[in-house]
């Protein structure tokens, strides 16, 4: 059986730390072999559906829905947009209602993960739980979130993360070739191989300079090249 290669967990313009352009970044997904893409913005959905209009085979739809704990929770397969702000726990009863995955990103992150200290709380309501993050600094910490999914038999995925065009592909999980929906992709998970190398630092810098731009009056350029319209 064929395999392909997905990159879970990436960003386009429409997160507030982000200037990618959603179209760069399905054409470096070609060009680094990464057959389907995550795209998981920031607290918002619908740009991203659009997006899985145009390109169905290619895109996930998805949301990084940051919760009331501080703790980011993603939902792959969403149809419905989850408010920043939403408890974890009902974050993931929603994501669930809408038929959508229960994607469980940087665990033990600073910050956006908690340093791990919802870890053990969440990882029994996720179907899957991130081992490699290609923006998630020392690798040890990745190391933990394999450790977690072992120890509560979940599935494993994989996402660069991406802030930049250039970071798309750095992180993936290759799996036998399946139909661009949940359930098939569950069961894919079952037979994952992941594969990864961490971004460099100066990535951050690029997202720093985003949230900056993005506080700045727009230019007529820079709305329509940088900026989404919705």
């Amino acid at each position: 059986m064929s395999r392909i290669r997905l990159d879970l967990h990436l960003h386009t313009w429409t997160s507030y730390d982000c200037l990618s352009d959603p179209e760069k970044v399905i054409r470096r997904a070609r060009d680094q072999g990464i057959s389907r893409i995550g795209v998981t913005d920031h607290d918002r959905l619908l740009p991203t559906l659009e997006l899985h209009r145009r390109f169905p085979e290619e895109v996930i739809p998805g949301e990084e829905v940051r919760t009331a704990e501080g703790v980011d929770i993603i939902g792959l397969y969403l149809t419905d947009e989850i408010p920043r702000g939403t408890p974890a726990r009902e974050t993931c009863r929603r994501i669930r209602e809408q038929g959508g995955i229960v994607y469980l990103p940087h665990p033990y992150a600073p910050g956006k993960g908690g340093g791990g200290r919802l870890a053990e709380e969440l990882a029994p309501l996720a179907d899957v739980v991130e081992v490699m993050n290609s923006r998630l600094r020392p690798m040890a910490r990745n190391r933990r979130g394999e450790e977690l999914a072992r120890r509560h038999s979940r599935l494993v995925g994989a996402g660069s993360d991406a802030h930049t065009v250039g970071e798309v592909g750095r992180s993936w999980v290759e799996v036998p070739h399946h139909p661009n929906e949940p359930g098939a992709l569950l069961e894919a998970l079952a037979d994952a191989r992941v594969e990864g190398r961490t971004s460099p630092r100066w990535v951050h810098i690029a997202s720093t300079w985003a949230k900056l731009r993005k506080k700045l009056p727009p230019t007529p350029a820079h709305h329509s090249k940088l900026e989404p319209t919705s």
